[in-house]
């Protein structure tokens, strides 16, 4: 092996022979991004225009210039992390008008994060016991029954255990010297009970009271209309309608839970948030997201949405029985999408084979996942016998491809 003196003889050798100074090696990490290398090209990953919507399997958003600008920059300098997230939380919160903030690696990081904040409030000696030792702790989340979903598992990473309500009268006599937290699921289909109740009866209990929103941006005063509802904490993912990093989200809330959540955080060791590491450059890109989003306005991006899914429908306007409709769901991803109905019995291919021929085609296209399914999620109806198309993502000129991809595919 290599000693420390020989390794910089070694790659001042091997730096000299490759053409480059010994003395600037950051000058040839520069001259290499400035030839723009397309990593995607290089590694074999497809490219996709993205008609689906902000999904984790499809890498969520993309981040406007300025975030962009604000990672890139971050990456270039060592800070002190905690110094950092401490500034960066600060002023978060400031800017978002709450007590606190943390930047989390996504907003399932920040729903165990302030699970474990809740569960080691005023303990800190207990977060070493989570998720396994914690029968001495209070660790039981009261949820509505219907509110139980896909990511749930976040809260249940720190040891709790759910009980399960279904009306006010049960949520009311639910709790127990046990119960340490009320969760609620904002874009829950099902359930009875409202979220002012639900805030209600968690504070005449005494209860820590958490919503999820992950995906609840636009309106963007939802970043502060459940703090000011009285929710203790609230979690959005970052890489949703905030436009930030797609590995970051935000926990904002009661300054000693956001106190408690970082403690169970990393870098902290022996926690349950140890690997649930966030960046300089992803802190940073969070702060530049929060500044971008509140530089928008609810209007603007409504109606940008609205005129890519109205171009798209004129394009297709010859397709044999094809009616179209413009959708905004109630609460998650709450921005236009394009449902274009038609008999395809008569057009000869069903959604979901219009679906396939897409995602195989080149540029590949993915349109959103409710195409030709029952059931579907998020808000959004029916599309058993539909396409639907999530233009909030389409970067300038897209809608305009796929429209041409789908006319030649139905035509």
């Amino acid at each position: 092996m290599l000693r420390r003196r020989g390794f910089f003889s070694w790659t001042r050798n091997a730096l000299a022979a490759a053409g480059v100074t010994a003395a600037a090696p950051g000058r040839a990490v520069a001259q290499t991004a400035a030839a723009g290398t397309d990593y995607y090209d290089k590694l074999g990953v497809a490219k996709i225009i993205n008609a689906a919507g902000t999904y984790t399997a499809l890498t969520a958003s993309i981040m406007p210039p300025e975030v962009q600008a604000a990672v890139a920059g971050a990456a270039r300098h060592p800070v002190r992390l905690a110094e950092l997230q401490r500034r960066a939380g600060e002023y978060i919160a400031g800017r978002l008008k709450c007590e606190a903030a943390l930047v989390t690696s996504g907003a399932s990081a920040a729903l165990t994060l302030g699970t474990a904040g809740c569960m080691t409030l005023g303990n800190r000696a207990a977060t070493k016991l989570l998720p396994l030792e914690v029968s001495g702790l209070k660790h039981e989340v009261i949820v509505q029954k219907g509110h139980r979903f896909g990511y749930d598992q976040a809260v249940r990473n720190c040891g709790t255990r759910f009980v399960e309500v279904e009306t006010l009268a049960q949520y009311e006599t639910a709790f127990t010297d046990r119960t340490v937290m009320c969760f609620f699921y904002n874009a829950a289909e099902a359930g009875t009970i409202s979220r002012q109740e639900w805030v209600a009866v968690a504070r005449a209990k005494g209860v820590p009271c958490f919503i999820d929103a992950a995906a609840d941006v636009p309106p963007i005063s939802n970043l502060w209309n459940y703090t000011q509802m009285g929710f203790d904490l609230v979690a959005f993912s970052g890489g949703k309608g905030l436009r930030g990093p797609q590995n970051a989200g935000l926990l904002l809330g009661r300054k000693d839970l956001i106190d408690a959540a970082t403690w169970n955080n990393s870098p902290n060791s022996d926690t349950v948030g140890r690997g649930l590491k966030v960046a300089k450059e992803q802190i940073v890109g969070m702060v530049a997201a929060v500044d971008w989003i509140l530089a928008q306005s609810d209007d603007d991006i409504l109606a940008q949405c609205r005129q890519r899914a109205e171009r798209i429908a004129a394009h297709l306007s010859g397709v044999p029985t094809l009616s179209h409709e413009i959708f905004v769901p109630p609460v998650a991803n709450a921005v236009p999408h394009l449902l274009l109905r038609y008999d395809w019995a008569k057009v000869g291919k069903a959604p979901l084979e219009v679906a396939r021929i897409l995602r195989e085609g080149s540029p590949s296209i993915e349109l959103n996942p409710s195409t030709g399914r029952t059931g579907a999620s998020a808000g959004l109806p029916d599309a058993q016998n539909a396409i639907v198309v999530g233009v909030w993502m389409l970067q300038p000129g897209e809608d305009l491809i796929v429209a041409q991809r789908l006319k030649a595919v139905l035509v």
